[in-house]
């Protein structure tokens, strides 16, 4: 499989997701900048789950595709906490698919993933 456009909107979503989420989580609660960085976040969530679908194994959805489900869910059920008003659930839920985005990110660097044996060639490491 090789760098489709598809694969690289979703890399590129993904990897800006985890900068601007970051940056989200440290900023101060109920800013206006903590805000336009968390709708950014959604944003670029969505467009790494929306995009997921277009990356298939043979043809095929994968188990993996399950998690673009669930965090599709995390992710409305996040945003109607906060518009409810109930901002424990929100933080909760909107930390938790921040630790979901990292842990799968992480998994993408394995050796025999594409994109991680992409980045351990490039170091020379395999």
């Amino acid at each position: 499989m090789a760098f489709t456009p598809i694969i690289l909107t979703h890399v590129l979503a993904a990897t800006s997701a985890i900068a601007v989420g970051g940056a989200a989580l440290l900023s101060k609660k109920g800013t206006p900048l903590h805000r336009l960085l968390g709708r950014g976040w959604v944003i670029l969530m969505l467009i790494a789950v929306l995009s997921s679908f277009g990356i298939k194994t043979h043809g095929h959805y994968s188990w993996i595709h399950l998690l673009s489900l669930i965090t599709i869910a995390g992710l409305a059920g996040s945003i109607y906490a906060v518009a409810k008003g109930n901002i424990h659930a929100h933080q909760r839920g909107m930390r938790s698919l921040y630790i979901g985005l990292v842990v799968a990110g992480s998994f993408t660097l394995l050796p025999q993933r594409l994109l991680g044996h992409l980045v351990w060639q490039s170091v020379g490491l395999i």
